[in-house]
């Protein structure tokens, strides 16, 4: 390597990177480098690149790595990996000849795509997380829909709710009152009402339903005497002359 022709792309890049460049060494140059294009609100990102120029340059690639600036937005491995091999790629196309300014110019180029994407990616994950905001929101207002199955196992818990409901207040009524009135209580809702007992047995006798003491009656005996009586005020019944 001629340090003569060195020297002029150091002078080359000083005038086009003032406040960017800084020399390490006499072969080696550090440059700070952000995207090329810098939009009002967009990413800070910048880096640092470091080339280490060999005794062969420009025949052979210069030694290249990438450092992120303290405070100018966080880059991860695999970013700087790619970023790496990407300016690798350009350098052997480069061979022969100046390559510094070529390196660093695409690296820029490289940033504005990394800035782009990144937006892209937080805009999507921004729109996909009010999407589902939204679908949560509609879920909630919609409702679950009632199948026969979800009916059933709501109104068993329904009246279990109910029956505890009315049990505590039963029990309520029952601590206010006399033991008589507690025991009277207790028999009235002991028995079966007369719904229960049709559901009970739908072919039920009628003195079942009867209360004990009860004493049934033949109709059919009281028609009889009924007409007996009818024809007995026949019989004697007359008439007179004159009529």
């Amino acid at each position: 390597m001629s340090y003569d022709v060195l020297l002029e792309e150091f002078e080359v890049l000083e005038s086009i990177y003032p406040s960017e460049l800084t020399k390490i060494s006499d072969t080696i140059i550090q440059l700070d480098v952000e995207p090329e294009d810098s939009e009002d609100g967009a990413e800070q990102l910048r880096i640092t690149l470091e080339v280490q120029y060999p005794p062969e340059y420009p025949d052979v690639l210069p030694e290249l790595s990438l450092h992120a600036i303290e405070g100018e937005g966080e880059m991860e491995y695999s970013e700087m990996n790619d970023l790496l091999n990407d300016l690798r790629a350009v350098g052997e196309e480069n061979l022969g000849i100046a390559m510094t300014f070529t390196l660093v110019s695409h690296l820029r180029e490289q940033l504005s795509v990394l800035v782009k994407t990144r937006s892209e990616k937080r805009q999507k994950e921004e729109t996909e997380k009010e999407r589902l905001a939204i679908e949560a929101e509609e879920a909630r207002t919609r409702g679950t829909p009632v199948t026969p199955e979800s009916f059933m196992a709501w109104k068993i818990k329904f009246d279990q709710e109910l029956a505890a409901a009315k049990k505590v207040r039963e029990d309520e009524k029952l601590r206010g009152s006399t033991p008589k009135e507690r025991e009277e209580t207790r028999r009235i809702v002991g028995r079966l009402s007369g719904r229960q007992l049709f559901e009970k047995n739908k072919n039920l006798e009628e003195d079942t339903l009867l209360e004990e003491g009860t004493v049934s009656v033949d109709i059919s005996q009281y028609e009889r005497t009924r007409r007996e009586e009818d024809e007995e005020e026949d019989e004697g019944i007359t008439f007179s002359d004159s009529d």
